[in-house]
C-alpha cells in the first residue's frame, strides 16, 4: 500500500478540522475500491456501499439473503481489496467454541517435557466471515460476543488481544429456512449493519451467468492496507456534526421502544423490543462515514435517515400481533422516518 492514497492523505492530515477537499479525497478512494469490486461483483451497489460504510466506520455486519447470492464471494473480495488477513469459519450444527477460538493441546518440549500450548483458532485474523451464522447453536454463536465487543477472546483464564483492525462479517440465511437458530438479541446488537442481499435484476443476472462460464474475472488488486482501516477509523470519529443530527439519531432508536411515554400506539402494537443506545451510535458513525464517502465534511439528516434500515432492521422486534398483520421491521423503520422530527 503507498503511502499517497487518498486514505493515508486523509489519515494524515495535520489539523483537527476535516475540509471539503479530505472528504473529496475520501470519495475518490470510494470510486478506486467500487473499481476493483466491480471486477467481481455484479449489480448490488447498495449492499456494497453499506458494506464499505460499516468498514471504514469499524463496525461489524450481518448479512442477510438467500443461499446462492455471492454473499461469500462479497466478502472475500473485500479482503482482498483491502489486503487484510482473512479466515472463513463455515458454522455447521456440530461446530464447537473451541472450534472458533482455538484450544490447548499438549506438546512434548525439546527437553522431554509435556506442557499445554495455545493452538490459535480461525479468530485470529483481520476479517472473519462467519458464514452461515444461524446454522450452529446459541452456545457456539455466543463465541463471538467478546471478539466482537472487546476485540479479544478469553481461553483457559488468559484474554488474548485480536489483531486490529478486527471485523466480523456474517452470513446468515433467512430464519423461515430449515436448520436455522434465530440470533439472540444481545449478538444481534453487536452488529452495526444487518444489510439485505435480494435477487439481481435480469439483466445483472445475465452479466453474472456470462462471467462465471466463461475466462472467468480479472484478478482483484489490494489497493488499501488495514492500516489505512486504523486512520480512517479515527478520521470518521473527526467528522462535525450538529447537536440537532445527533439527537434525530438518538429519536428515530428512542421512538422504537415499547412501554415508553413518548411510544406511539403502533409502536406499543407492534414491537416487542426496540433499539438500544447503540443503534443511535451506528446511525451517527454510519451517517459521518456516508457524508465523507459522498465528499462532504458535514452530517445531515439525510444521511441519518439512509442509515436506519440497516441499523435498525435487526434491532426492532416486531410482535405475534404485528407478524399476523403483515407488518415488518422495514414497515416500522419507514413509520418512524415518517413521525420523528428532525426538531
Amino acid at each position: 500500500m503507498s503511502d499517497d492514497s487518498p486514505l493515508s492523505e486523509i489519515a494524515s492530515a495535520p489539523t483537527p478540522d476535516l475540509e471539503e477537499e479530505m472528504a473529496g479525497k475520501l470519495a475518490s478512494a470510494r470510486e478506486i475500491i467500487g473499481k476493483e469490486l466491480r471486477k467481481v461483483i455484479i449489480g448490488q451497489d447498495e449492499v456494497v456501499d453499506q458494506m464499505l460504510i460499516a468498514l471504514l466506520a469499524g463496525g461489524h455486519c450481518l448479512v442477510t439473503g438467500a443461499p446462492g447470492l455471492a454473499k461469500t464471494l462479497l466478502v472475500s473480495t473485500l479482503a482482498k481489496v483491502f489486503d487484510l488477513s482473512f479466515n472463513r469459519i463455515q458454522f455447521t450444527p456440530d461446530l464447537m467454541p473451541s472450534d472458533i477460538t482455538g484450544t490447548e493441546i499438549l506438546e512434548e518440549t525439546a527437553e522431554g517435557r509435556r506442557e499445554l500450548v495455545f493452538n490459535r483458532g480461525p479468530i485470529f485474523a483481520n476479517l472473519i466471515l462467519a458464514d452461515e451464522i444461524n446454522r450452529t447453536p446459541p452456545k457456539t454463536q455466543a463465541a463471538l460476543l467478546e471478539a466482537m465487543q472487546e476485540k479479544q477472546v478469553t481461553v483457559a483464564g488468559q484474554s488474548l488481544i485480536l489483531d486490529k483492525p478486527f471485523f466480523v462479517l456474517a452470513t446468515q440465511n433467512p430464519i423461515e429456512m430449515e436448520g436455522t437458530y434465530p440470533l439472540p438479541e444481545a449478538q444481534l446488537d453487536r452488529f452495526m449493519f444487518n444489510i439485505v442481499i435480494d435477487y439481481l435484476s435480469e439483466d445483472e443476472e445475465v452479466a453474472v451467468v456470462s462471467q462465471t462460464t466463461g475466462a472467468g474475472p480479472e484478478e482483484v488488486k489490494a489497493v488499501f492496507s488495514g492500516a489505512d482501516l486504523l486512520k480512517c477509523h479515527a478520521v470518521v470519529r473527526r467528522v462535525p456534526i450538529a447537536e440537532e443530527v445527533v439527537r434525530y439519531a438518538v429519536k428515530l432508536a428512542a421512538n422504537s421502544r415499547p412501554g415508553q411515554p413518548h411510544s406511539s400506539a403502533y409502536i406499543n402494537e407492534w414491537v416487542n423490543w426496540g433499539a438500544g443506545t447503540r443503534a443511535g451510535q451506528s446511525l451517527v458513525l454510519g451517517g459521518k462515514t456516508r457524508a465523507l464517502l459522498e465528499g462532504r465534511s458535514h452530517v445531515s439528516f439525510d444521511d441519518i435517515r439512509a442509515m436506519a434500515a440497516p441499523v435498525m432492521r435487526h434491532r426492532i422486534l416486531t410482535n405475534y400481533r404485528a407478524e399476523a398483520e403483515g407488518i415488518t421491521a422495514e414497515a416500522v423503520i419507514k413509520k418512524l422516518m415518517e413521525i420523528t422530527s428532525e426538531k
